[in-house]
């Protein structure tokens, strides 16, 4: 039986992680570290004299937000939806 999990390596800055994962997953987890490694250098650009944790930290907390702020814009859109056919169903009814 072929496994759905496969062991990959991941390089963020001067670690290297392994992890075994879902092979549907393997580019995720793939681009997720080039971006790890993007925001770490521009933080590191940024503040060349912060410690490895430090810009460890305004890396996780960047990336952190953007998920809160994505998964907020995803949780308005049955709301926005809901309120365009109620705002198309009173414009009807006034129209008529």
């Amino acid at each position: 039986m072929i496994s759905d999990k496969q062991h990959i390596n991941l390089h963020l800055d001067a670690h290297t992680v392994g992890l075994d994962v879902e092979r549907s997953q393997e580019v995720n987890y793939r681009k997720a570290a080039e971006l790890l490694n993007r925001r770490y250098q521009y933080y590191l650009k940024l503040r060349p004299n912060a410690s490895a944790e430090q810009l460890w930290m305004y890396t996780a907390l960047e990336v952190a937000v953007a998920l809160q702020s994505d998964a907020r814009e995803k949780s308005l859109v049955p709301v926005e939806t809901a309120l365009k056919h109620l705002n198309e169903e009173v414009s009807e009814a006034l129209n008529s």
